[in-house]
Formats: C-alpha cells, sequence, structure tokens
C-alpha cells in the first residue's frame, strides 16, 4: 500500500488520519479536521479557503444531525 502524507497533514507527530480513526469520525467530521488542520499549510491554498470547506462540511454534518432529530 502507498502511504501519502503531506507535511500539512502532520503537526507535532500527530497525522490526521489517526486522529480521524481514533475519534471514528464521519466522512463529514474528518473532512472537517482535515481542512482544518490544513488551514494556511498547503501551497496554493489560502487559510480561509481551507476554513470555509471546512465549515461546508460541518454545516453538513449538522443537517445530517437534524434529520435524525
Amino acid at each position: 500500500m502507498t502511504t501519502i502524507n503531506p507535511d500539512y497533514y502532520c503537526s507535532n507527530g500527530v497525522k490526521v488520519i489517526d486522529f480521524i480513526d481514533a475519534y471514528h469520525l464521519s466522512f463529514c467530521l474528518g473532512n472537517v479536521v482535515k481542512y482544518i488542520a490544513r488551514a494556511g499549510h498547503k501551497d496554493g491554498e489560502d487559510k480561509l479557503t481551507a476554513l470555509r470547506k471546512a465549515l461546508y462540511y460541518l454545516q453538513h454534518e449538522i443537517a445530517i444531525e437534524e434529520k435524525r432529530g
């Protein structure tokens, strides 16, 4: 298996994917964590863009939970 671990997905020895797995996060919440972690660190993507992506997935997760009641 090929491992892809860009530097912007690892901070202080913690890999974002390991955090997501440890907390058993849904697809949407995993993306929230991913985009927050890389905000301002990924070449070619400004911090605000990453934060807006995180917000999109958070709002989607909230809508799912609201439908569940």
